[in-house]
């Protein structure tokens, strides 16, 4: 697979629930870098931070089902991707989460090695954590 397939298999599996394929996408050593002073702002390092901390604790408690996740746009150029996607869900404290995100991906031997997401996190804030 070429970088971008290979983000986009990544992305389509987030969408479809499809954990061993969340997994797999990663190399052992990637990191995540999400923007803001939220509780999932920061740099995770690792697939197993990646995983099982940040972009489960993205979910875990803060909806009321897995948001419902789509593809919008995905520019790539080497093993550089640039993905645009939807995520929209209803959150446990009665608020609707609907918000377009950004990520610069990097890919390394046809798995992801690094991402660099932008989003709005004004409204993560307020929709997720009641903050703002």
């Amino acid at each position: 697979m070429n970088a971008k397939q290979v983000v986009v298999r990544y992305v389509e599996a987030v969408a479809n629930g499809d954990m061993d394929a969340i997994v797999d996408s990663f190399t052992p050593d990637v990191t995540w870098t999400y923007p803001g002073d939220l509780p999932l702002s920061g740099t995770w390092k690792g697939r197993d931070a990646v995983v099982g901390d940040f972009l489960a604790g993205a979910t875990a408690g803060l909806f009321t089902e897995p948001p419902r996740i789509a593809l919008v746009h995905v520019v790539a150029e080497g093993d550089q991707v640039v993905a645009e996607w939807t995520a929209r869900g209803a959150t446990t404290g009665g608020a609707v989460y609907d918000n377009r995100c950004c990520g610069i991906f990097t890919v390394r031997d046809g798995r992801i090695a690094a991402v660099r997401e932008y989003t709005d996190t004004r409204h993560a804030g307020q929709a997720l954590f009641g903050k703002g």
